[in-house]
């Protein structure tokens, strides 16, 4: 079992929609620095399975690391999702689930700057953890676009009214009802979007609502870069379940033209291995039993970040860094290959 696994108690289980729950988690003390989160991270939780043992899914915070006592994730059921039907029909008060530590970066880096966020159906989750975040910490101006197929779907109806009447001379809540006004198209989009479009954009929902935003968007001119999109995918891996090592070389191979000399520092202890040329990294340190952080294996969490102390390497896929984190030598494991005879790499920053 991966060593970032922990079996959390279920505390609450709230009823959010006919659709949707929330699942709030008591955190043992020994715990506490392990479950520290961003706003809009995400936990990956392992669902019991007839056929596999278990599924990997994951969910995004709903709760603020700001206001909130607890963490809580909130799950809407889909017609053919086994996963979230599973948790919706099952987990009741007092249950265990296990669960990997919090991932993801979707997640302001100041909250000082106004905000647009954008969300249909259930990607107000990760929203949700932002908003009420911004309205703690700073004083910015914030305005909500959520698009859902009618009020009764409407997941934290209550809450967001709320906090529209607590905080109105800084949130506007913008509600788009299908019901009623038919799919957001991008010219809808840009209608509502335009008094914000000096704001940052946080965006999550199905991918027809996504591209409408990003078209919406696009017409208002809104640069790309601030624009950050929190997108859902299925895991190719299951991070549960346990990595075989292979047999591999001596740690101290003398470095060839394919294989590199690598100092990697994590969890507190320093290793050296050989690092073929064309394996990544993650790969590498899984197969000599080092338990290395990872949930997506597909450079979207963040997760397996890390950093290049010493030597070159390059990425074949980049989907979470951005150009100031690459210019400070961060990399992601799950991606890297390595462009130097010796290197040093550091997860423990």
């Amino acid at each position: 079992m991966n060593a970032r696994a922990h079996d959390l108690k279920v505390r609450e289980v709230i009823s959010e929609t006919a659709e949707a729950v929330s699942l709030i988690f008591d955190i043992p003390t020994d715990l506490t620095h392990r479950f520290t989160y961003a706003p809009g991270q995400y936990l990956t939780l392992r669902i019991p399975s007839e056929r596999t043992g278990s599924v990997a899914r994951c969910y995004s915070l709903s709760s603020s690391p700001h206001c909130d006592d607890r963490p809580a994730i909130t799950i809407k059921r889909t017609s053919d999702g086994y996963a979230s039907n599973w948790l919706c029909d099952n987990v009741s008060v007092g249950d265990i689930l296990t669960v990997l530590e919090p991932a993801g970066n979707f997640t302001p880096r100041t909250w000082n700057r106004d905000l647009l966020l954008c969300a249909a159906g259930s990607g107000i989750t990760p929203i949700m953890s932002i908003l009420k975040s911004a309205l703690t910490l700073g004083r910015s101006n914030i305005a909500l676009v959520y698009a859902n197929r009618d009020r009764h779907s409407t997941i934290f109806a209550s809450q967001l009214d709320q906090l529209a009447r607590r905080h109105s001379r800084r949130l506007t809540l913008l509600h788009w009802f299908e019901s009623d006004r038919g799919l957001p198209t991008a010219r809808a989009i840009a209608t509502l979007a335009r008094p914000y479009r000096r704001h940052d954009v946080y965006l999550c929902g199905p991918t027809g609502f996504a591209i409408a935003v990003k078209q919406g968007l696009g017409q208002l001119r809104i640069p790309e870069r601030s624009i950050h999109q929190e997108q859902y995918r299925s895991l190719t891996d299951n991070p549960f379940e346990h990595h075989t090592p292979v047999a591999t070389e001596a740690a101290h191979t003398t470095p060839t033209a394919d294989i590199s000399t690598l100092r990697v520092d994590i969890d507190g202890r320093t290793h050296t291995l050989p690092w073929p040329k064309t394996k990544k990294l993650l790969d590498v340190l899984l197969d000599h039993g080092i338990d290395a952080p990872y949930v997506c294996r597909e450079s979207a969490c963040a997760t397996c970040v890390c950093t290049v102390k010493h030597g070159r390497t390059h990425m074949l896929q980049n989907e979470s860094l951005i150009p100031e984190e690459l210019s400070q030598g961060l990399t992601l494991a799950c991606q890297t290959l390595p462009d130097s005879p010796t290197l040093h790499i550091a997860f423990d920053e």
